[in-house]
């Protein structure tokens, strides 16, 4: 009998079982394996930073997303659920972020958002909900990818044509651009940003082993840019240290402030839930290795706290890093840690060169990480075999996602889900077969109140027949209302002098059945 243990006694089970037979070519194997995934987090932490606060507070953004890469990569590596976790800042929570900076609060409002999401996802760890990511459809998660994707990338717009847009929504942006900016399109960001674009969908794959393709092409623009005599917006100078100059102060906390801020708090933190668990479980597949969704909740929930306070924005595990990490050959835990050196080694020793970084080439990188956000194959899976139901969620959820708010789209997916489920379940074939004055009447699927009129009308109809016999073999699942129609409908026969039998009942189904009265021996 397996001896059953704690959280914090399975924790170190799996560290003792991940570091058995450790030596030191699995030591370097880890130290390699962390510098290029840092090497690949170091664009997307200043993207994502950047694109997580409006344009004008890039400079608070940016290192934002660095802190944020840099601590989760420590605290979660360390105290994660798996071998494998990599977290940092990702596109699915930038929305948010930016409605809070713009709000009553701004900064502060962001980063006790953020605190109050890791309280949370740290209270759903300990109370073991991790398994709330099976709840979740598969095309509902396709379709708020998508729309986040389309979010991110739409965002952009601005940088990559080199215009100032106004408006506060993705869409009031989008509008203003074609409405207002078309005729100043700043023609060296669009070839910058173009480029980049180029760049990074024909790169060598050889290459890439070396130096990623995002951080190539940034790179590239980079020098290009510094060279030749061309006027374009740059990152600018970002700070030095590993503490934002905006961040959260314990004497900002307040019982008011944390109510004020509890929606966006939840929406972050079932949103990074869901993301930190579908890459747990996908990177575990992988990786062919135990992942624990509780403990991982409680890693991403201590790491999220902490980062507020030193000014970073919400962090949350990413399948691109992770599957970076397991692709290099990282062993253990640790490639975490090395990833979050490197970054800090580039804060620290390249934060002149980064502040050299044109708007536009970082556009150019978001863009193409958008793109490759989207799960092509399910959703070529989808349309091309014409699963509608797939589609309808697929698509519920993108658009809500995109015109309306992320947790409203998790929302809507999962309740047409249920809807599409109802609906599928109330398809109920009954087959009539009569021989020598005797009828069989089979039943497929489930018997409950949505189709018991169909059924009763079906059984009402057999006044030539003496003799009766209901096969229940295919009938999965009944319920008491069904079940008081069925009654009264046998009452009915018997009275009439008919003869009424059941075959092949599941036991489920005739304890419900016998509950509302119906004789099925």
């Amino acid at each position: 009998m397996k001896k059953k243990t704690g959280m914090f006694g399975h924790y170190l089970s799996m560290v003792r079982s991940e570091f058995k037979g450790y030596n030191a070519q699995k030591f370097l194997s880890d130290v390699i394996a962390g510098i290029t995934v840092g090497a690949v987090a170091l664009p997307l932490a200043i993207g994502f930073g950047a694109t997580s606060v409006p344009n004008e507070y890039a400079a608070i953004g940016i290192p934002a997303g660095l802190i944020t890469a840099i601590l989760a990569g420590i605290i979660t590596g360390l105290l994660g659920g798996g071998s494998f976790q990599i977290s940092g800042p990702t596109g699915t929570m930038t929305v948010i972020l930016c409605g809070l900076v713009l709000g009553e609060y701004g900064f502060v409002g962001m980063f006790a958002a953020g605190f109050l999401a890791g309280i949370i996802r740290l209270l759903a760890g300990v109370l073991h909900l991790g398994k709330i990511i099976r709840f979740i459809p598969t095309p509902v998660v396709t379709g708020f990818t998508a729309g986040i994707a389309l979010i991110i990338a739409l965002g952009q717009i601005g940088n990559f044509f080199g215009v100032t847009l106004e408006g506060v929504t993705t869409i009031e942006k989008v509008v203003y651009f074609f409405t207002d900016c078309l005729g100043s399109i700043s023609i060296p960001a669009l070839i910058c940003s173009v480029l980049v674009v180029l760049l990074m969908a024909f790169y060598p794959k050889k290459l890439g082993k070396h130096i990623p393709a995002s951080l190539g092409a940034l790179i590239l623009a980079t020098v290009v840019v510094a060279i030749l005599p061309i006027e374009m917006k740059t990152i600018g100078e970002i700070p030095r240290s590993i503490i934002n100059t905006e961040h959260l102060r314990f004497g900002d906390l307040s019982i008011g402030l944390l109510i004020d801020v509890a929606g966006p708090a939840f929406s972050i933190a079932m949103l990074c839930m869901i993301e930190t668990l579908l890459c747990g479980t996908c990177a575990a597949e992988m990786k062919k290795e135990e992942f624990d969704p509780n403990i991982e909740l409680v890693a991403q929930g201590v790491a999220n706290i902490v980062i507020a306070f030193f000014g970073g924005v919400p962090s949350t595990a990413a399948l691109a890093r992770t599957s970076v990490a397991i692709r290099a050959g990282g062993n253990t835990r640790i490639v975490g840690v090395f990833h979050s050196l490197f970054l800090v080694a580039c804060m620290f020793i390249l934060s002149g060169a980064i502040g050299m970084v044109p708007f536009a080439a970082l556009a150019g990188v978001l863009v193409v990480t958008a793109f490759r956000m989207n799960d092509w194959a399910e959703i070529k899976r989808y349309f091309g075999g014409k699963v509608w139901t797939a589609i309808a969620q697929f698509l519920v959820t993108m658009l809500v996602t995109l015109f309306v708010d992320l947790t409203t789209a998790i929302l809507c997916g999962v309740a047409l889900a249920f809807i599409l489920f109802v609906v599928d379940l109330c398809k109920t074939e009954v087959e009539k077969e009569n021989k020598d004055g005797k009828a069989t009447i089979r039943l497929r699927g489930a018997y409950f109140f949505a189709n018991s009129g169909l059924i009763r009308q079906e059984l009402s109809d057999l006044g030539e027949y003496s003799e009766i016999t209901l096969d229940f073999t295919d009938v999965v699942y009944a319920d008491f209302s069904a079940g008081e129609t069925l009654w009264k409908v046998i009452a009915d026969l018997k009275n009439s002098g008919k003869a009424v039998n059941f075959v092949g009942m599941h036991q489920n189904v005739r304890r419900i059945l016998t509950k509302a009265g119906v004789e099925t021996e």
